[in-house]
């Protein structure tokens, strides 16, 4: 017996060992903040998310082989696809995970990390992925009541049971993925899709108009927030929404109820399993300020960024939807979630041609990922070469980034990038790096026979190696160099241009560009992104 004892105790110590070795080798996924940049450590090391995100229907075991298609066609190093809550609790209190085990394992099999998008209370303003058991007690978990009393298709961020519900699911969801997921395959999670509410401003219940008509939270009245909002009032004032906030307050009201909401949800989730969180946000047009009559009032729209983050701590970065058009808009909106206190991090983009050139744009922001929005078939037959052809762009792009992922997300987070994007105007673009001047013109042949690209395509990342050094990446453009400073006008050469790959953080060279590849002024890349190192020197 004594034998026994001590052979299991040393099994006990062994294991625990194994254990704690594991945790220290591969610890866990979070965002960190230097200087007012961010990164993504998985595995401890800066990753950068080659994303792409699975159509709302596609998170199904029987939808999976198109999934994974489109990941493996496109190089991708992370899935987004949602679980829902509708399937993991479809009896009140009783959980089914199968889904979540599917999806762990396939992943691992195809070498692909997860973003697991939670559906539930919220869904594109709508409360469609609840489970039927509070589908059919509309009394218990009530929708928004609108202006006129007629109830609107949104569920009401005032309803506690509602909250409760969610609380206990995602909590669930959390605790089992800490126990079934040691391998860290899911790096990040999304709390609920796109909360807000379409068709009303806010909730006009008799129970959400009595806490609109209370006093402000004296969260929201410090200097620093109320400064944000371009709102000004006496030192110790006070009031209602409505005295506080004017013409807003029907949104802003509405941006904090929601906040709140999913707040209590995310720190929840966070007590049994502190991953990175976010929530995604169906924007608003960020050049117009319009009235929130046109978006969905209560999201993280840019002009309620500052409700959020006092709102929902635990909700670790909030993340734009591009589905805006022109380039102008875009970039805005890029900017706008560029803050010190939130990583910029674009989960969902349209899936046309002309957005791939954003992930450039991203990246120069000091971005952690990009991600189009609906990789798959979604249930529909394509030819292979109809697949190759529609994910052609965004293909091209991760194919030539994964081998150098981890250079780019740490050039990223240590402001060593600089990008332009293609207007629609296509004209040159100049990018500014010290010593040296890049003009960038858009369009594929050389010299006169430069031709302009049909669609706003073109994009260029430069990233500074040294003073006259630096990497360069990019496609449908033409590139060419000055010295600036005390060095302008001077005459000028290329010490080198390299054309190569990344392997394990070294660059190796395929070939060195010359002559009619670099005549012109500078090299011409043609319509597949190319990763260039090159050398400049003042004559």
């Amino acid at each position: 017996m004594g034998k026994i004892k001590t052979a299991f105790l040393g099994l006990i110590l062994l294991s625990s060992a194994s254990v704690k070795t594991t945790a220290q080798t591969n610890p866990i996924p979070k965002l960190i903040e230097k200087n007012g940049r961010h990164a993504l450590l998985v595995d401890g090391k800066p990753f950068l998310i080659l994303g792409g995100q699975a159509h709302n229907s596609s998170g199904w075991p029987g939808m999976l082989p198109q999934v994974w298609q489109s990941v493996e066609a496109m190089h991708l190093n992370t899935l987004e696809i949602p679980i829902y809550w509708e399937q993991i609790e479809p009896q009140a209190g009783k959980f089914d995970f199968s889904v979540i085990d599917t999806l762990l394992a396939q992943s691992r099999r195809h070498h692909v990390r997860l973003v697991l998008l939670w559906f539930g209370t919220w869904k594109n303003g709508s409360n469609h992925y609840m489970p039927e058991w509070m589908k059919r007690d509309a009394a218990k978990y009530p929708n928004i009541t609108g202006k006129t009393g007629k109830e609107i298709d949104s569920p009401s961020p005032h309803s506690k049971p509602t909250l409760d519900a969610d609380i206990k699911a995602f909590a669930a969801v959390m605790h089992y993925l800490k126990q079934a997921d040691q391998q860290h395959t899911v790096i990040m999670v999304q709390v609920e899709n796109e909360p807000g509410s379409w068709d009303t401003v806010r909730d006009y219940s008799a129970q959400a108009q009595k806490l609109f008509e209370a006093n402000v939270p004296a969260e929201l009245l410090k200097p620093d927030v109320l400064k944000a909002l371009s709102i000004q009032l006496q030192p110790g004032a006070k009031g209602s929404w409505q005295t506080v906030f004017g013409e807003r307050a029907d949104e802003y009201f509405q941006a904090w109820s929601i906040a709140r909401f999913i707040e209590q949800v995310a720190a929840a989730g966070k007590a049994e399993y502190p991953l990175p969180l976010y929530v995604n946000v169906a924007l608003r047009d960020p050049l117009t300020n319009p009235p929130a009559t046109h978006y969905e009032s209560g999201g993280a729209t840019d002009n309620v960024i500052p409700i959020w983050k006092i709102a929902a701590p635990h909700i670790d970065l909030l993340a734009p939807d591009i589905y805006l058009d022109g380039s102008q808009r875009v970039q805005k909106v890029i900017d706008l979630y560029t803050r010190t206190d939130n990583a910029l991090f674009v989960p969902e983009a349209g899936f046309t041609t002309e957005n791939a050139r954003y992930f450039y744009d991203v990246l120069a922001h000091g971005g952690i990922g990009f991600s189009p929005f609906g990789i798959d078939a979604n249930g529909e037959t394509h030819t292979n070469q109809q697949m190759t052809e529609r994910l052609a762009p965004y293909a091209q792009e991760y194919a030539m980034a994964s081998p150098m992922m981890h250079q780019l997300a740490g050039w990223a987070f240590e402001d060593k990038i600089r990008a332009v994007v293609e207007h629609e105007d296509h004209a040159q673009q100049t990018i500014k790096l010290g010593a040296w001047d890049a003009a960038i013109t858009f369009g594929t042949g050389s010299g006169n026979n430069l031709k302009t690209n049909p669609l706003p395509v073109g994009k260029a990342m430069i990233v500074t190696l040294s003073e006259n050094k630096f990497v360069l990446i990019g496609s449908h453009c033409h590139v060419t160099f000055k010295p600036t400073g005390n060095n302008m006008g001077k005459a000028w050469q290329y010490l080198k241009v390299e054309e190569g790959v990344y392997d394990h953080g070294t660059f190796k060279a395929v070939r060195i560009l010359n002559g009619d590849e670099t005549d012109w002024g500078g090299p011409n890349i043609g319509t597949k992104p190319k990763v260039l190192q090159i050398s400049l020197v003042v004559r």
